[in-house]
């Protein structure tokens, strides 16, 4: 029956991810309505990319940088329930914008929404799970984030034409549905049993939290946990996630967030249907083959999930790297000399396989796991603040090379790729060379390991 519990909670905190997935790809579908509506503006690259296609970006940057604070000051499920609010308010506000800056300002909330998300979603469920599964059920965060992109791609195949040439209003309102479950939802969950020790030292309520979710000795657990405090020195009450002896881990969040958006899979997620435009696909067909893109997503995270906590993080993340590599190149080779979009679309799908057993399923597990239990809410947004920083820049630069007419490169993006499949040759020979293996060991066992 606890086991129940935890997975149902579990499942209630990671359907934040899947109002994440939705809200930052339903902008996909948008996109070229949104600039057909307002051309009359004479809307640039440069203002396209920073207020329609990255602002909310920009906002999940700052909810990022922020979303340690609230997490750590009003507990992981208070935050939890205010990213809900958050991403209705968006969806609501969107829909109804009569004006592109109206229109970005609702989608920096949503991003809010999003950056916050990327903090406390991860910690909460890496602090009620057992080492045994905290990589699947940390995971069930990437697995809705991925379940929300197919159901965004799939929205907006269906929608498009419903409201004629404001049809993008439905493709982003229907978000207000998932957002308002969700809060409901929320308020059924319990608070995280590591949080109440280390930070709030509510012991009787935390050994409550322990035996709901199946512990089997909450008391010797609530031990363990406030040694692992003592050992690292975490009792100090200006202990900051910047002090030397966190510099490690630190590192190590910084490069796999760096190495997740320099792989480039934000700029084809986000520009699916513009990519696929180019090869001669037609809007119709681009969008459904978007869905296919989602639908690859969605399977292999589900591998990355059977495998995370049997093969580990740094496996997948090796077996990840390999297949970007070829996927990239292919698809630089397939821009660069027309090999046709059959070709293209072939290694498009390599490349989002590659990503969702690899990057995609062990990102927010391994930046969750690595930082000690008072600072873990800090870790996480200084990792999650990177992560979308490097989102944000490269969505807001992509329209400057993609744009047909306007563009560096045009109909002929393949630099682009080249580029990235070369750092992703550089993901590889870090993962081999610093990244440490995380499964099966507890949260106050990699404190000793990492820090200690």
């Amino acid at each position: 029956m606890n086991k129940n519990k935890l997975l149902r909670y579990s499942i209630v905190a990671a359907l934040a991810g899947f109002i994440f997935g939705f809200d930052t790809v339903v902008i996909s579908g948008a996109n070229q309505p949104i600039k057909d509506l307002w051309h009359t503006m004479d809307i640039s690259p440069w203002f396209h990319g920073i207020f329609i296609m990255s602002m909310a970006l920009w906002g999940t940057v700052v909810g990022a940088l922020i979303g340690g604070f609230p997490s750590e000051r009003l507990g992981r499920k208070k935050t939890l329930l205010w990213v809900g609010i958050l991403f209705a308010i968006s969806a609501f506000g969107t829909a109804l914008a009569p004006t592109p800056y109206i229109f970005s300002f609702f989608r920096f909330i949503g991003g809010l929404g999003i950056g916050v998300s990327s903090v406390v979603a991860p910690t909460y469920l890496s602090e009620i799970s057992t080492p045994a599964t905290r990589g699947r059920l940390t995971a069930l965060y990437q697995f809705n984030i991925v379940f929300g992109i197919l159901i965004a791609y799939i929205s907006n195949y269906f929608l498009q034409g419903v409201g004629g040439a404001e049809d993008w209003r439905w493709m982003l309102g229907v978000l207000a549905i998932p957002s308002l479950v969700y809060t409901i939802m929320v308020i059924s969950v319990p608070e995280s049993p590591r949080w109440l020790i280390s930070v709030k030292k509510d012991f009787a309520k935390a050994t409550e939290v322990l035996a709901q979710i199946g512990t089997q000795s909450p008391e010797s657990e609530m031990k363990n946990i406030i040694d692992a405090d003592k050992a690292i020195g975490n009792g100090q009450s200006k202990d900051s996630i910047f002090s030397r002896k966190y510099r490690k881990v630190l590192w190590l969040a910084f490069f796999v967030a760096f190495f997740n958006q320099l792989s480039g899979i934000n700029f084809i997620i986000y520009y699916a249907p513009e990519i696929l435009s180019q090869v001669g696909l037609g809007a119709k067909e681009s969008l459904g083959n978007s869905i296919l893109l989602g639908g690859t997503n969605l399977v292999f995270t589900l591998v990355g999930i059977y495998l995370i906590d049997r093969v580990g993080r740094k496996t997948l993340l090796i077996i990840g790297s390999f297949g970007y590599i070829i996927s990239l190149a292919l698809v630089a080779y397939a821009f660069r000399f027309q090999a046709g979009s059959t070709f293209l679309m072939s290694f498009l799908l390599m490349f989002i396989a590659s990503h969702a057993m690899g990057q995609g399923a062990v990102i927010w597990v391994f930046i969750a796991e690595i930082f000690p239990n008072k600072v873990r809410a800090m870790g996480q947004s200084f990792g999650a603040s990177i992560h979308w920083i490097f989102a944000a820049i490269i969505t807001l630069i992509t329209p400057v090379f993609l744009d047909e007419k306007k563009g560096i490169y045009g109909k002929h993006p393949w630099p682009i790729f080249a580029f990235f499949a070369a750092m992703m040759v550089l993901q590889l020979i870090w993962v081999l060379t610093k990244v440490p293996e995380t499964k099966t060991v507890s949260l106050e066992e990699l404190e000793k390991k990492l820090i200690g």
